[in-house]
């Protein structure tokens, strides 16, 4: 019989014979290196979506708030990352980033809103 061998540490697997680790430590810690380039990735990604969020709900003051494009951008605001967009019957294309939106408005200002619950 042929010997298993653990395919994360190199240890002899006693047990089953369909085992591919010797432990739980050694399961976790090949799967956190087969997954860690994406993970760091999104983890960035959704860093800025969080933050990006916190900013327009910390500046929004009752249903909607005007402020300039650059106090936005001072805070760190990332115009690049959204979770998505709607266009209004009107034209307008308001951007998301989860329940709290803006508008790009003339003039370098920014209208603040939140999604109201359907």
């Amino acid at each position: 019989m042929e010997k298993k061998v653990c395919i994360d540490c190199g240890e002899t697997i006693k047990g089953r014979s369909d085992k591919k680790f010797c432990n739980d430590i050694c399961r976790n810690s090949y799967n956190n290196k087969l997954n860690s380039d994406t993970t760091n990735y999104v983890r960035n990604i959704n860093n800025i979506l969080r933050k990006n969020r916190r900013i327009l709900e910390e500046n929004l003051k009752g249903e909607t708030t005007t402020i300039s494009k650059q106090k936005l951008i001072d805070k760190g605001f990332n115009f690049k990352y959204y979770t998505n967009q709607i266009v209004t019957k009107n034209n307008h294309t308001y951007v998301y980033c989860y329940e709290f939106g803006y508008l790009l408005l003339e003039k370098e200002m920014v209208l603040i809103v939140k999604r109201k619950e359907k």
